[in-house]
């Protein structure tokens, strides 16, 4: 066996990764939009989102990104903290105001590994940040709305968590109730979601983002103001503030496994978000 070859296949991979996160900025993006990102528990925006978030709120892109999170992740008594904890992680990938990010606690929306959010309830908070005059505006004109672009976890919710995947469908809801007095007009919000993954590529770190990347190259691209896929992947800074908002803004999140996460989560290096179909 040629050791000297089999020593430069992690130097190649390293290179390739580096690559495809230059590559990429090249690739279309979103400019000027009010996105939300729709998250169940405080630390989803580091643990799936970073690179997401990190990219979007480039300033010389001129998007507002606001984090709504439909619980406090209080499951085991730590809500308040955990609250103080996704301001300080969401300031660190680059929101711009902790005015910015909104936590709501309400019963209809527990933290747990076995409860399904309704999906109207989900949606009926989208309405109340976003489309306050849902209700009121003429049906011979657009929705009005105070965003642009909702990101959020598709329909398996990428670890299968019910609060992940009841958000996709809650979005979905959403976007249905908008348009329902409106039909003709286009739906004045697009949908993105992030793509779930099988366990091999969910813990291939930087292996994937080569992978992501080669793939979606070849993949059919929709849309200019609004492009899909729509690919971020994080360098090695990236990467160090992705990860520093787990170890030092979601202190209280980390136990071992956490550690696991990551070190290997292809999450923490690259997100491809697909538009929605209306």
């Amino acid at each position: 066996m040629n050791w000297t070859l089999v020593a430069q296949i992690p130097l190649l991979i390293i290179g390739c990764w580096l690559f495809t996160a230059y590559l990429i900025t090249g690739f279309p993006t979103l400019r000027g939009k009010r996105i939300c990102l729709l998250i169940a528990h405080p630390d989803d925006e580091a643990m799936f989102f970073a690179p997401s978030v990190i990219a979007l709120t480039q300033q010389s892109l001129g998007n507002k990104l606001f984090i709504l999170c439909l619980s406090s992740g209080d499951a085991d008594g730590l809500g308040q903290v955990r609250k103080t904890e996704l301001v300080k992680s969401a300031l660190m990938l680059g929101v711009t105001s902790a005015e910015h990010v909104v936590v709501v606690e309400d019963e209809r929306f527990p933290d747990s590994m076995t409860k399904t959010w309704d999906a109207k309830e989900v949606a009926k908070v989208l309405a109340h940040y976003f489309a306050p005059k849902i209700a009121s505006t003429p049906t011979n004109r657009a929705p009005e709305v105070l965003i642009d672009v909702l990101v959020t976890f598709d329909a398996k919710g990428v670890s299968g968590h019910p609060n992940h995947v009841s958000l996709y469908h809650g979005a979905k809801a959403f976007l249905g109730a908008l348009m329902q007095r409106h039909k003709g007009w286009e739906c004045p919000v697009k949908l993105y979601t992030l793509t779930s993954t099988n366990v091999v590529r969910k813990y291939s770190s930087i292996v994937d983002s080569i992978i992501t990347v080669l793939t979606c190259i070849w993949r059919t691209k929709v849309g200019k103001d609004f492009p899909s896929p729509l690919l971020a992947v994080n360098g090695a800074r990236g990467i160090r503030t992705a990860q520093l908002t787990m170890t030092t803004a979601h202190k209280s999140q980390m136990r071992w496994f956490r550690w696991g996460w990551i070190s290997l989560s292809r999450y923490m290096i690259v997100n491809d978000l697909v538009k929605a179909k209306p």
